[in-house]
């Protein structure tokens, strides 16, 4: 709930009588603008008239005595206000070699002082930084340099960070700024333009609300993301719960994000998964209060994630960080980030559930990995299980059944039917239920010997690159999924080209010199199974004649094309020619290997 929006000037925020404090929880990140920023600020505040508008905060009020002095913690904004305060403090000293007896200055120096220090305060300050890489320090030792605050200890390589870097950049442009005559009238005229400055405070009730704002606003600065502020709320419970050991709950954080790697998109997928996998778990503590509008009743999406973390974080935080982080040790593994040394066939399975975009499968995963005892599974039925969910989501991914919108409730369902079950019962239950929810074989085939680049150029890839590789031994191994930045290295190579102007070498092969008819058999079978195969060299193929291609080589005259000993090409490395019954045919038998490799249907109901 937005409790209120308003528009100020930078004296109102940073007010010299009220007793309101800014807070940067200590999780955020660290302070991060540069130079590029802070000449930014003092360009535009310099040289623009008063009134400059400078962006927007968000707020959370955590105050809860309205007599006492006013708490927000700053969940959005915490740059700029850093930043502003720094050119205070950097202006301060600069007021105070003006002439000393003169009542106006003395009258600045005292409103300055109230805007970094609250009134009647030696050591209150009005902005508290976090504490990642020093900031709070080295803030503390920029307002004790000034002679505002009494006890600073002394901090090593200050100089060296941000926050000090920051406050003798303002003190170096101040300076270039007043050289000469008028000092006192520009100081004050730079002060000015600084107080009127306007910034939008919204404060909010929740970190859930705030969120809800970064997905509208877009402010200077990257904004908090889900994640970031589930962490805010989670180390703020944490704080108050069990200070001693806060430093401890915030390394244990940064370990379990670690562990999900650097893509927020996955990080933020662990965090909806964890809840739908163990959501009975879970919403159990709150099942006696009011379900009408609880989230925890709801599959966690992205947009109600923030109200769902915020309810189970505050029954026992310390007790849901710890089962967090074994969590996130579980989801590294199915992600396999690591290698799997002690089950490399399992490290296998785990990446092929992966390439073929079964992501959605992490859910039952994640659960039956952490529940491993209960259920009483070995390694084996976890392969097994694993094995049986990439030919559930090939068939799903060829045929598109079952609809995308059903997958999670799907896994979720299949959770729940699993209570009470143990060892091979489990297995059955998992593939019974995909059985039933599978595409029959016949559409299946229909669809695998339909144009299923077409449909679906990356399970066209996956086929592929799953049959080449279950031919290779250690002698012949090649990483079929390796990536250059984003791209992968190997990719589909169509036989017969697929672009419009077909060479001439290919239209007297396949029609018989016949344009026309060229095009048609193009248009039918050029995206079909038989017609493809990999390749890492796609842009040295492209419209070759046939010949060309299978005799390809490199500048060391290593084979590159159809003779590169891919299982796949078995057939093209001997053939002179290449025509449409070649094309069905070879359709025909990859068909078949591909029926057999992923069958469900014809399984058997136990391991």
């Amino acid at each position: 709930m937005i409790k209120s929006v308003n528009k100020y000037q930078v004296s109102e925020i940073f007010t010299n009588e009220q007793k309101v404090v800014y807070t940067i929880p200590r999780y955020q990140r660290e302070y991060t603008w540069s130079t590029s920023q802070w000449e930014e600020l003092f360009d535009d505040l310099h040289e623009n008239e008063p009134g400059y508008f400078l962006g927007s905060i968000i707020c959370i009020d955590l105050s809860t005595d309205a007599i006492k002095t006013r708490n927000l913690e700053v969940v959005d904004g915490q740059q700029r206000l850093t930043t502003l305060s720094l050119l205070f403090a950097a202006l301060y000293p600069q007021l105070q070699k003006l002439e000393a007896n003169d009542d106006s200055v003395q009258d600045e120096l005292s409103t300055l002082r109230k805007r970094l220090i609250l009134k009647d305060s030696k050591n209150v300050m009005r902005l508290t930084p976090q504490k990642q890489n020093n900031n709070l320090e080295d803030y503390v030792t920029v307002i004790n340099k000034i002679g505002l605050v009494s006890t600073a200890d002394k901090v090593q390589n200050a100089g060296n960070r941000k926050i000090v870097r920051a406050y003798r950049y303002f003190e170096k442009r101040i300076d270039a700024l007043i050289e000469g005559v008028n000092k006192k009238e520009i100081l004050f005229d730079l002060l000015n333009k600084v107080y009127e400055a306007c910034l939008v405070k919204i404060e909010v009730g929740s970190h859930s609300d705030a969120y809800t704002l970064f997905e509208t606003l877009n402010n200077r600065g990257a904004p908090l993301t889900a994640v970031d502020l589930i962490k805010n709320k989670l180390l703020s419970q944490l704080e108050k719960s069990d200070a001693g050991n806060i430093e401890h709950h915030f390394e244990e954080w940064n370990q379990l994000i670690t562990q999900l790697g650097d893509d927020y998109s996955i990080q933020e997928r662990f965090f909806r998964q964890y809840f739908n996998a163990f959501k009975n778990e879970l919403a159990t503590p709150f099942k006696s209060e009011d379900s009408k509008s609880d989230p925890l009743t709801s599959i966690a999406t992205k947009s109600n994630l923030i109200l769902i973390y915020e309810k189970l974080i505050s029954k026992d935080p310390k007790d849901f960080l710890n089962k967090l982080h074994a969590a996130s040790n579980c989801y590294s593994q199915i992600l396999a980030i690591e290698p799997n040394l002690k089950n490399p066939r399992l490290e296998r399975a785990f990446k092929n559930i992966d390439h073929v975009q079964a992501a959605p499968a992490y859910v039952l995963l994640m659960h039956l990995i952490l529940l491993k005892d209960k259920y009483a599974l070995s390694d084996t039925h976890i392969l097994k299980i694993t094995s049986l969910l990439v030919s559930f989501f090939v068939r799903r991914n060829v045929t598109d059944t079952p609809p995308t919108r059903a997958i999670t409730r799907l896994f979720m369902k299949i959770i729940d039917q699993l209570h009470g079950l143990k060892s091979d019962e489990v297995y059955t239950s998992v593939l019974d239920q995909l059985k039933a929810e599978s595409a029959s074989d016949e559409i299946f085939r229909e669809k695998l010997a339909g144009s299923i680049y077409e449909e679906n150029p990356g399970i066209a890839r996956f086929i592929l690159c799953y049959l080449a590789e279950k031919a290779m031994t250690l002698e012949n191994n090649v990483d079929l999924w390796i990536q250059d930045g984003k791209q992968y290295r190997w990719t589909i190579e169509h036989i017969f080209p697929q672009g419009q102007n077909i060479p001439q070498s290919w239209i007297d092969m396949i029609a018989e010199g016949n344009q026309v008819q060229a095009s048609d058999y193009q248009k039918e079978h050029v995206h079909k199974l038989g017609n493809l195969t990999i390749t890492a060299y796609n842009s040295s193929l492209g419209n070759k004649s046939f010949i060309e291609k299978r005799d390809r080589t490199n500048k060391d005259n290593r084979p590159i094309g159809f003779k590169n000993k891919l299982i796949l090409n078995a057939e093209l490395e001997n053939a002179e020619a290449w025509t449409i019954p070649q094309i069905e045919d070879r359709t025909g038998r990859l068909v078949d290997q591909v029926m057999s490799e992923f069958d469900i249907n014809g399984l058997k109901t136990s391991p």
